[in-house]
Parts: structure tokens; C-alpha cells; sequence
């Protein structure tokens, strides 16, 4: 069998190629990275929130192609069943495929006015009033969780759903968003996960550079 891979794009920019490279870590696949030019045109329509379609990142693994970040776990579930990808409980597994799923198809002014930008980190930024229902909605989905399950992921251990908004922690650190403690706690306990550690050196060691990812303040 030929060994699976993942293709993704920039490390620093990508929030989907983030997602779906800690599932693969998460369901222990053996991989390799297969990585597609950030000025490669298409991708950085992407990046740029331009284009409908995503072809990042995608899973190639035994014959079979798998792109959309929720079909690559869904898929990562069933040949990893142990990995734990999903609670054992029914009703925790249905509470996190439906707030991953809300992360996933929700949640555009929160992309377009704080994009993911691994390598920067600033003191100050105004978020425009469309964005801020975004902002407090994820921290309502935090609270939640994290009241519900006792942390310190969302449903206690890494699930999907920390893969899910683990991007939305490198945006708030960013852009400087003020969090609750609890929120805050929560960011802290992602952005200190090993496999999030290891993601972020790499990017900070790309050389590619998106000057219209790069906000001015």
C-alpha cells in the first residue's frame, strides 16, 4: 500500500490546511506533506477567501481522495475508530459534529476581518462590528463545552472539534481579541498542544509571504 499523504498550502495562512493535518496527526495515520505553491493562483483565491471551492487540504489514502475538511474526519473515523476522534458518548459525539459543522460552515465575518497569520502577533486591533457576533458566539460554543465536559479541550480530550477552532485560537492570540479566563484557558491549552507547537514552528519558518494576509494596524 502506498503511503497516504496530505496535501495542504501555507502553514502560516491556512486555517483548513491546519484542520486537517491535526486530524491526520490525531488518527496516528502515517503520512507525508505534499504542498501546493501559495502563489500557485487558484490557492491564493483561497487563502483570500475568493474562491467557492477548496482543494485544500486533501487526503490521499489507500486509492481513495478526500478533500473538505469534515469528510477527511469522518473518513479518519472509520478506519481510526480507537483514535477517539469522536466522544463514545451518542450525545457528546452528536454536540461535537454539530458545533464542528457550525465552525465549518459558519463564522465568515470572523475569516475575512481576522485571517490566520501564525507569524504575527499585535497588541491592538479594532474588529469591525460585523465580526463581533462571530466572536462572542465562539466563545458562547466554548463556554459551553467547557462548563459541560470540565476541559480542558471541548469534550475533555482532542476531538474533532478542537482541530475545528484550533485556528480561531491562533486568530484571537493575533489580533489581540480580550478573553474571559475561561476562553482564555482554552486558547492557552491549544496553542500549547505539542502537535499545534510543532504546526506553528514550521510556519514560522516558511518564507512565503501573502501581502494582502498581512493586515496594517
Amino acid at each position: 500500500m502506498a503511503q497516504a499523504s496530505l496535501t495542504i498550502s501555507s502553514k502560516n495562512y491556512s486555517s483548513w490546511s491546519l484542520r486537517g493535518w491535526l486530524l491526520c496527526k490525531m488518527a496516528g495515520l502515517d503520512f507525508v506533506e505534499r504542498h501546493v505553491d501559495p502563489d500557485d493562483d487558484a490557492m491564493r483565491q483561497e487563502l483570500l477567501l475568493l474562491s467557492p471551492s477548496v482543494r485544500v487540504p486533501r487526503l490521499s489514502h489507500d486509492g481513495v481522495e478526500v478533500w473538505d475538511t469534515l469528510a477527511i474526519a469522518e473518513y479518519l473515523n472509520e478506519i481510526a475508530p480507537l483514535a477517539g476522534l469522536y466522544p463514545k458518548d451518542r450525545a457528546r459525539r452528536a454536540h461535537c459534529r454539530a458545533i464542528s459543522g457550525e465552525m465549518h460552515s459558519g463564522f465568515y465575518n470572523l475569516r475575512s476581518a481576522l485571517p490566520m497569520n501564525l507569524r504575527a502577533q499585535h497588541s491592538a486591533f479594532k474588529i469591525f462590528s460585523g465580526a463581533r457576533p462571530d466572536v462572542e458566539r465562539v466563545k458562547a460554543i466554548w463556554r459551553e463545552c467547557l462548563e459541560a465536559y470540565g476541559g480542558p479541550f471541548l469534550f475533555g480530550k482532542p476531538t474533532v472539534a478542537d482541530a475545528m477552532f484550533a485556528p480561531v485560537c491562533t486568530r484571537f492570540r493575533t489580533y489581540a481579541v480580550a478573553l474571559e479566563p475561561q476562553p482564555q484557558a482554552y486558547c492557552d491549552t491549544i496553542l500549547a498542544w505539542p502537535l499545534m507547537q510543532e504546526w506553528i514552528a514550521a510556519a514560522r519558518a516558511e518564507p512565503n509571504e501573502i501581502a494582502e494576509l498581512e493586515v496594517e494596524f
